[in-house]
């Protein structure tokens, strides 16, 4: 049996992971990437990557176009958070025949944020026999799919909390635009008016995944975002916050079923958190027939985590029916040890 052949489009924090954890797997052979920045055109991955390669050397490529050929089986796609401005990349690569793995945070659930989108999304991967999944730590794990799962061994769910304290020194620089890391408090409180501060991308989708899997129906959803002000310098290898600047945001979000709250999500994350003692960890406390409470410390490191949910489920995306996937749609995800292609079925 060939290799699974597969692209990479957007090579930076997440997409040199999942090329670095790619070239160590057996059964899979990356035909291209595919990235904008000036200094990697024409540069090969290992180079970058400072890995040597096992098989044929892969070069960048700022022209996607090239890349997606009749012999490629997936795409993985690290460059937005939003299922709107991943949706024209999407598209492109479904429009050539190949299945979608999505880093975008939105993708996780859009169904919750863009219905529309995810509708056409569905019926264009169902038109061209491929599968679209959006994946990662956080949505796509830890603060949906693992209380989902744990679910599973009670006979009736009041409540549910989640809280997530990580770390967001792995990420790359749009995830710190997102989080406002190195901004002013003024900076802050201007682009909350102006709406223009992410914070945590997929709140919403969390909770829509969850209350969709276990059947109930969402009657109101909020979120709130707060400042964590640094009171030290700090510095991450994408991301830098002076003393009395944000080193990152504080989200927190709830949603009631029926009029009643059922759960609560908390989630603050910086970089460096460790520099003023915070240690990292995440937590989710099931209440209900039994009640459930789940303690990982310290955190699932998130770079690493979203990286290996990706790698991870190409098998699983791969063998699955056609249209646009959740995590509530395919196997479990669980670490390969061996050749991916024993798990094509």
């Amino acid at each position: 049996m060939q290799n699974i052949n597969v692209v990479i489009w957007g090579f930076g924090a997440m997409g040199q992971g999942i090329g670095s954890m790619l070239l160590e797997k057996e059964g899979v052979t990356i035909k291209g990437v595919c990235d904008l920045n000036p200094t990697y055109e024409g540069k090969s991955i290992s180079s970058i990557l400072e890995k040597p390669s096992k098989v044929s050397e892969t070069f960048v490529s700022k022209e996607i176009e090239e890349l997606l050929t009749s012999d490629v089986d997936v795409v993985f796609l690290a460059t937005d958070s939003f299922t709107k401005k991943s949706y024209p990349k999407i598209k492109q690569i479904l429009e050539q025949n190949i299945n979608v793995i999505s880093t975008a945070e939105e993708m996780a659930y859009p169904y919750a944020s863009e219905p529309e989108l995810s509708k056409d999304i569905n019926e264009l991967a169902i038109k061209n026999n491929v599968t679209v999944l959006g994946t990662g730590i956080n949505p796509g794990f830890v603060m949906d799919l693992l209380a989902i799962t744990l679910s599973g061994a009670m006979v009736d769910v009041e409540s549910i909390e989640v809280r997530r304290v990580n770390s967001l020194s792995p990420f790359g620089k749009t995830v710190m635009d997102e989080q406002g890391v190195g901004i002013s408090i003024q900076e802050f409180e201007e682009r909350i008016k102006s709406d223009s501060l992410a914070g945590h991308v997929g709140f919403k989708e969390s909770v829509y995944m969850i209350a969709d899997a276990l059947g109930v129906k969402i009657d109101h959803f909020d979120q709130q975002m707060k400042p964590i002000v640094t009171s030290v310098d700090r510095k991450s290898k994408y991301g830098e916050a002076k003393k009395g600047n944000l080193a990152g945001i504080d989200m927190t979000a709830q949603a009631t079923v029926k009029g009643k709250p059922f759960i609560d999500m908390k989630h603050p994350q910086q970089i460096e958190p460790e520099i003023e003692g915070t240690e990292t960890g995440d937590y989710i406390i099931l209440k209900g027939t039994p009640n459930i409470e789940m303690k990982i410390s310290p955190e699932i490191e998130g770079g690493l985590g979203t990286i290996a949910m990706c790698v991870n489920m190409l098998p699983h995306v791969i063998n699955a029916s056609p249209g646009l996937k959740t995590m509530i749609d395919l196997p479990v995800p669980r670490a390969i040890k061996g050749d991916i292609r024993k798990l094509i079925k």
